[in-house]
């Protein structure tokens, strides 16, 4: 009795398919859903809260829009009684909403490759027919994406809440360009999320531990968001330049200096020197009551000196922010990349 024996026949049973990008996007679904469920626990905790202050602030700003003379003393109240009544709460929200980019990406994001490497599960992740960028790919991109939609459609709602205090007629403490309210409209909130997102994903593959990969990602990007408010923004476009301190309320004030008679800067010493002399006149407005003029700006002109000040227009808001989620998204590509390649070449 003889056994029959039959060569296996080349095709692709006998090749290892690789995983349907459907089924792995599950996959990760499965794994992160309690983190995307906490994300949209925080967005819509703070959604309620915009809705629930920001609906009676706007029936008050309709009243205050709707008065008339505008010029009237009745009507400067309203504004002023509406300022204090809203402005401070607009401004703490604003300080807020600061560190939800950040918190998304450290607390979603950072830990996705963080903990498989720190478990070793990625090891059984890659024998399943799924390639170490392919693994990569559907743990961070579909996260990311849902994150920065999340954060875009948020923005929109913080953008209604904040139209009163936009309005320059209103209230300019807080221009639109100013860094505390700027990264919070328009695109660059989303894109913010975004790279945070992206270095939380980093952070993870290089530090290969949660809870200091977390901390990673908040030092990151908090000192990414210092540098681009502080010194990379204001530079997107030249800044004006005008020789009058009257600028528009909505305005973001860059700079302001003196010029000498021989066109050089003065140091804010010899300004403070030069104005000790100067003598402020005085007013009867009244059978008891006095007013001082102040003009030290038209005092310093009269003696041949020359006050300058730099400025970017408010009308400068929506090319500022393309340019800033351009370079926020192009961050984010690059550090995705490099994640992954990281994934391919060393993980192991």
């Amino acid at each position: 009795m003889t056994a029959l024996t039959m060569s296996a026949r080349p095709g692709n049973d006998t090749d290892l398919r690789p995983v349907p990008w459907r089924r792995m996007a599950w996959v990760t679904w499965r794994q992160h859903r309690f983190a995307l469920a906490g994300v949209a626990g925080l967005l819509g905790a703070l959604a309620a809260y915009l809705l629930y202050t920001g609906l009676p602030m706007h029936h008050a700003y309709a009243a205050v829009t709707a008065c008339h003379p505008a010029s009237s003393l009745a009507c400067s109240n309203a504004i002023g009684d509406f300022d204090t009544v809203y402005w401070a709460t607009a401004e703490a929200i604003a300080v807020l909403l600061q560190v939800v980019p950040p918190l998304i990406g450290a607390f979603a994001v950072a830990p996705v490759l963080a903990r498989e490497l720190e478990t070793g599960t990625f090891r059984y992740a890659w024998t399943q027919g799924t390639g170490r960028a392919r693994w990569t790919l559907a743990k961070l991109v579909p996260l990311a994406v849902i994150l920065a939609a999340a954060a875009g459609a948020f923005s929109v709602l913080f953008s209604w809440y904040f139209t009163p205090f936009a309005d320059q007629g209103l209230d300019t403490r807080l221009p639109p360009l100013a860094p505390l309210v700027f990264d919070l409209h328009g695109v660059t909130f989303a894109a913010w999320t975004l790279a945070a997102c992206a270095i939380g994903a980093l952070a993870g593959m290089l530090i290969r531990r949660v809870v200091p990969a977390i901390a990673a990602t908040m030092a990151a990007w908090a000192s990414l968001a210092l540098a681009a408010g502080l010194f990379l923004r204001q530079h997107y476009l030249a800044p004006l330049i005008a020789h009058t301190p009257n600028l528009p309320g909505s305005a973001w004030l860059i700079g302001q200096w003196y010029t000498g008679r021989d066109g050089k800067p003065l140091s804010q010493a010899a300004v403070s020197q030069f104005l000790q002399g100067y003598h402020p006149t005085v007013r009867q407005v009244g059978p008891n009551s006095t007013q001082t003029d102040l003009n030290p700006v038209g005092y310093i002109a009269q003696h041949g000196y020359q006050y300058w000040v730099s400025y970017q227009p408010a009308s400068r808001f929506w090319p500022f922010q393309w340019i800033e989620g351009g370079w926020l998204l192009a961050l984010s590509v690059l550090l995705i990349a490099a994640t992954i390649w990281l994934v391919r070449h060393r993980a192991a």
